[in-house]
């Protein structure tokens, strides 16, 4: 696919804009428009504008809110997205293998790469639906992020998250949750952490969700229902062992439940807790949450 025109929006917090456009006219010779982010609009307003001027490809320069709000904004049109990751989690683009910390590899992997359609999910809280491209969630996962010192992930990156998680363990308690999959009945759970995603790699290469993949039409869900230190070394052992190293060893092809980790799949489900939590989207902590549901949108989103 021939890129005509070329849209680029870029978070001016997170690169130099001089050095992003060098790197940019370097490497495309097709006409190209620019869009900078602010505070408030974080790309979906600019991408936007870019589908209206015409543009084939945008590239979302930024961490992963630029992306997901260029990705809402594109989703079900024909323009298709780039990605010059240049935040701290940069989650869609560890899942879909694009360099990082190298922005003219990246913007190589956006001229040359052949277009691929992937599905995106879709979150309603409290009436209003915003998309996710990997993960939502709550407890441990959504904890962390509430627990990570600023400062410290500025200076350590995804290393920061390890320092949070003994405060996360801390601060997460198990509790009664209602789970209603595709049209099924109700199903009454325990547990402290749930995650459901569209992929499921996250920092430092863990797969909290071994059986997601991008473009099979259905979302992948994580509950972590462990209680004391028994439990807690189960749910390691199943993360490591069953769903990491024998899976890579091809000792497994599904992902491997247990006692206190269920892996379940569905296209759309509804989830009450019986108190609010704290809740993430894609990396980011939106507050706290006692009802959502979540649905697929399969084939939605055209990546390169």
């Amino acid at each position: 696919m021939t890129i005509s025109k070329l849209g680029v929006i870029w978070n001016p917090s997170k690169i130099d804009e001089g050095k992003l456009r060098t790197a940019v006219s370097d490497i495309f010779t097709s006409d190209v428009e620019w869009w900078e982010t602010s505070v408030d609009d974080p790309g979906r307003g600019m991408a936007a504008q870019a589908v209206e001027a015409g543009c084939d490809v945008v590239v979302a320069v930024g961490g992963d809110g630029t992306v997901r709000a260029v990705a809402e904004a594109l989703a079900g049109t024909e323009t298709a997205l780039g990605i010059v990751p240049q935040g701290t989690g940069n989650l869609l683009a560890r899942n879909l293998e694009i360099p990082l910390n190298n922005i003219p590899a990246a913007l190589k992997r956006v001229r040359d790469g052949d277009p691929r359609k992937i599905d995106i999910g879709w979150v309603d809280l409290d009436g209003t639906e915003h998309v996710f491209v990997v993960m939502v969630g709550f407890g441990i996962d959504a904890q962390m992020l509430v627990e990570t010192d600023d400062d410290l992930k500025d200076k350590a990156g995804w290393l920061a998250y390890v320092e949070a998680m003994g405060r996360a363990l801390a601060g997460t308690e198990m509790t009664d949750i209602t789970v209603t999959l595709d049209d099924g009945d109700a199903q009454e759970l325990r547990g402290h952490t749930m995650l459901i995603g569209n992929c499921g790699m996250v920092q430092g290469g863990i797969r909290l969700l071994p059986d997601a993949v991008l473009d099979d039409g259905l979302l992948d869900m994580l509950l972590v229902s462990a209680d004391g230190p028994l439990q807690w070394l189960d749910t390691v052992r199943t993360f490591v062992w069953e769903n990491g190293i024998r899976r890579i060893l091809g000792g497994v092809d599904e992902a491997v439940s247990s006692e206190s980790t269920r892996h379940i799949s569905a296209e759309k489900a509804t989830i009450e807790l019986s108190s609010p939590l704290a809740f993430e989207i894609d990396g980011e902590e939106v507050g706290e949450v006692s009802k959502f549901s979540v649905r697929v949108q399969p084939a939605a989103l055209i990546v390169r």
